[in-house]
């Protein structure tokens, strides 16, 4: 087994004891237009040190807030990041993505879905909690799931892990953590703070990319 395998499987392990536990922090009141970006200093997904100010530092930005690396939504966005990603760089933004994990798992879930920009990782979350970004609760998770799982009991927890590793898509980390982006203006003050409600509550492009025009305009 590899090391980085060895990660997955604690992640799997920690995911699994935050499921049966439920949410433990309340749910996200991010930070939103005319507040400070919080700078942070992360390792991005090849070790190196990186200060998140720097997705700002030459422009507007596109701060990401990740849903954990087993997620589909977090797939979903992938997806969509590449498809959107010129539209982005059209109006000026950086974008930059906060992950949970460490470097190793970062790296290998970039190469898997074609994530081509810098992703940093903050396993504490204590950049997520800076931004405002706190649980979903089980209705905001698990409305489509079938209903015994509203309780999120430990068992079912179990399955569903054994099932997504055997798909090679494990679950791991924080299964309540939610997601949410910011555009940020080269002052490092928000423009925008959207905050997802449910998994697959993407933000329009078309949203970002005014904000982020705004942005430059003051």
């Amino acid at each position: 087994m590899s090391s980085t395998d060895d990660l997955v499987r604690h992640a799997e392990e920690c995911w699994l004891s935050a499921f049966d536990a439920g949410p433990t922090e309340p749910q996200s009141r991010v930070l939103g237009r005319g507040d400070t970006a919080p700078d942070a200093e992360l390792t991005d997904a090849t070790g190196a040190l990186r200060h998140l100010s720097e997705s700002w530092a030459a422009g507007p930005a596109l701060v990401i807030f990740w849903r954990h690396f087993g997620c589909r939504c977090g797939m979903e966005r992938a997806r969509r990041l590449a498809n959107e990603l010129d539209e982005y760089r059209a109006a000026g933004l950086s974008v930059f993505i906060v992950g949970q994990g460490e470097p190793a798992r970062a790296a290998a879930y970039a190469d898997e879905h074609g994530v081509a920009v810098p992703l940093l990782v903050d396993p504490s979350a204590d950049v997520y909690r800076a931004y405002g970004v706190g649980h979903w609760q089980p209705e905001q998770l698990l409305f489509d799931a079938p209903v015994e799982y509203l309780a999120h009991p430990r068992e079912l927890g179990q399955s569903l892990l054994e099932t997504r590793r055997a798909e090679g898509r494990p679950m791991v980390d924080d299964p309540w953590r939610a997601s949410a982006e910011f555009v940020i203006g080269q002052n490092g003050v928000i423009r925008l703070g959207f905050s997802y409600q449910h998994c697959e509550d993407f933000p329009d492009p078309r949203v970002l990319t005014a904000a982020a025009r705004l942005a430059v305009r003051g």
